[in-house]
């Protein structure tokens, strides 16, 4: 059902690199990138959390940018689900329903496209991270205004520290890695 090809497991972990005190001072920012860039990892990141959905019921797959766009628009086309984008203020066309939220290091609007989700439409909402969470809710939020449903949250890397979870309590959240 799912053309990727399946892959011996992995230690993602040993492939995202991590760089201490960046952005800021007391930061590790863990970098996807080289997973990105290794077809392999890709592949088993994208089956892996293939594998904790494929037995919800999910309309569509909703990445937030930048980089769950990448893994979304994977993940939608394997398991042949619409893809929808949730982008920063004044990147989308079109009549559009806007957020702000708080973030790690500030504050930032998202947006959605008015007609992006149908009314009870369920949504599966996909990123790299799980910092604080205020990205992930902001997103549901933009979703129910819209009338959708959101299934749950997929991530690749979560940072128990922060607590996103907590901002999350009541959904169905994923990851494959925890720091």
């Amino acid at each position: 059902m799912y053309p990727l090809t399946l892959t011996a497991a992995m230690d993602l972990r040993q492939i995202i690199r991590s760089f201490p005190d960046w952005p800021k001072q007391g930061v590790i920012f863990r970098d996807i990138m080289p997973l990105l860039k290794n077809p392999q990892a890709l592949s088993y990141t994208v089956n892996e959390i293939i594998k904790q959905w494929k037995s919800e019921e999910i309309d569509l797959i909703a990445g937030i940018e930048s980089r769950g766009f990448i893994f979304g628009a994977l993940i939608a086309q394997n398991m042949q689900k619409g893809f929808i984008a949730i982008r920063k203020e004044g990147k989308l066309p079109g009549e559009t329903v806007k957020v702000n939220y708080t973030i790690e290091y500030g504050s930032a609007t998202m947006e959605i496209q008015k007609d992006a989700v149908e009314r009870g439409q369920r949504v599966l909402i996909v990123d790299d991270l799980l910092a604080t969470g205020g990205t992930a809710k902001a997103a549901a939020d933009l979703i129910e205004r819209l009338g959708g449903v959101v299934v749950g949250f997929a991530f690749v890397v979560e940072l128990l520290e922060l607590k996103g979870r907590e901002k999350l309590k009541g959904y169905k959240v994923t990851t494959l890695i925890t720091y």
